[in-house]
């Protein structure tokens, strides 16, 4: 027998309902989404004074308050450059070949004067 008293022995609660109170069980999703408000939009960041947003699965660079460029523009123009550098290789490379050419022609149009003027000056020792 405890010194004091009856041993603490609180209530017991009753059972809760199973069944909600609330109707939002009710709603369709859109509806849901207007009056919960789960349409976040795309989420963003300000990170070193750059605002950054989440589009299609990357972080993107909008144009903050530096006027820094979009990184979709930046990869554009980056693309560019690739394609321009490339084109211009092979221009060089085309004008080597031509000059390649030009010179082996010139080489050989010599080759043929002097076998013309050789037997040129053959012809005339003969006469």
């Amino acid at each position: 027998m405890p010194l004091f008293g009856n041993t603490f022995s609180p209530k017991k609660t009753p059972p809760r309902k199973s069944a909600s109170l609330s109707n939002l069980h009710n709603l369709d999703r859109s509806t849901w989404e207007v009056e919960l408000g789960l349409d976040y939009g795309t989420p963003t960041m300000n990170l070193a004074g750059q605002s950054l947003k989440f589009e299609n699965g990357q972080w993107v660079a909008e144009m903050g308050v530096r006027g820094a460029v979009d990184q979709r523009e930046a990869q554009r123009l980056w693309r560019r450059n690739q394609q321009l550098e490339e084109e211009n290789n092979l221009l060089r490379l085309k004008v080597d070949i031509l000059l390649d050419m030009l010179s082996e022609t010139t080489a050989e149009s010599h080759l043929m004067e002097k076998e013309l003027d050789e037997l040129r000056s053959v012809s005339w020792r003969r006469k």
